[in-house]
């Protein structure tokens, strides 16, 4: 009778395992990856893939037994590197969607808002907009395949080690987060320079004619404009995009 051990099982488990962990993690978190339309079994079945494959390139993975201490602190650390990568990029979709939100305002159409049931919140259109556009760059752009590159690459940077408290610390995610509101502004300030510009024209034209309605005449004004200078900025777009994508890979880069 063939019999095995438990260590048998783990060293022929390991390599596996702790890959699948973390990719499923950042399946979870991660834009169009953790969208509702794909079924769990679909990304289990994709994560475990996607740490077969990449067996190759992975470092050697420690063997840990499962019924000691050191098994939740791999599993915590494995979860927490896998989540924090998948936020990470949502970050990006983040900056880009807070760009719409301060175009919106410029133009008026903050008012046209919507639930958003991924969200759980009420989402103004334009800033809708961005993030649809923002979506199919990221795949345009081989977002995902950089994201999945990040998983594996994030091994040599944060081994499964089972220290989870030296990962969170080594990670320093907060530092993304100025980034993301300069990031936002620096996306939004052409259109804010234009419709700056178009507001002041409107006031000086007021001031001129009194008996012009500038609340009738400055709203489809504002609001065509805006559309206009949509579409002349909305294909430069891509480059700060994959900028920031790349910032918020290179967190989880080896050092």
């Amino acid at each position: 009778m063939i019999t095995f051990t438990e260590a048998q099982i783990m060293a022929w488990l390991s390599p596996v395992l702790w890959p699948f962990l973390r990719v499923l993690a950042m399946f979870t978190s991660a834009p169009v990856f953790s969208m509702r339309a794909i079924p769990v079994r679909t990304r289990i079945g994709l994560a475990f893939l996607v740490a077969l494959c990449a067996q190759a390139v992975l470092p050697e993975q420690p063997v840990i037994s499962l019924n000691g201490r050191e098994a939740a602190g791999a599993v915590l650390q494995q979860v927490g590197v896998g989540l924090a990568i998948g936020f990470a990029v949502r970050l990006v979709f983040v900056a880009v969607e807070l760009a719409g939100e301060v175009i919106g305002l410029q133009m008026g159409l903050n008012f046209a808002s919507f639930f958003d049931p991924v969200r759980n919140a009420q989402v103004s259109a334009v800033a809708r907009f961005f993030g649809n556009i923002a979506m199919l760059l990221f795949v345009v752009i081989n977002g995902h395949l950089m994201v999945l590159m990040a998983v594996v690459k994030s091994f040599e940077a944060f081994p499964a080690d089972g220290h989870f408290l030296q990962a969170a610390g080594q990670m320093q995610i907060y530092t993304l987060g100025a980034g993301l509101f300069s990031s936002a502004l620096w996306i939004a300030l052409p259109m804010i320079a234009l419709l700056t510009f178009v507001n002041l024209t409107l006031g000086i034209i007021s001031r001129v004619a009194p008996q012009m309605n500038i609340y009738a005449v400055g709203f489809p004004v504002t609001l065509t404009v805006g559309m206009l200078g949509i579409t002349a900025t909305l294909p430069m777009l891509e480059q700060p995009m994959l900028t920031l994508l790349q910032q918020s890979m290179d967190v989880f880069a080896p050092r």
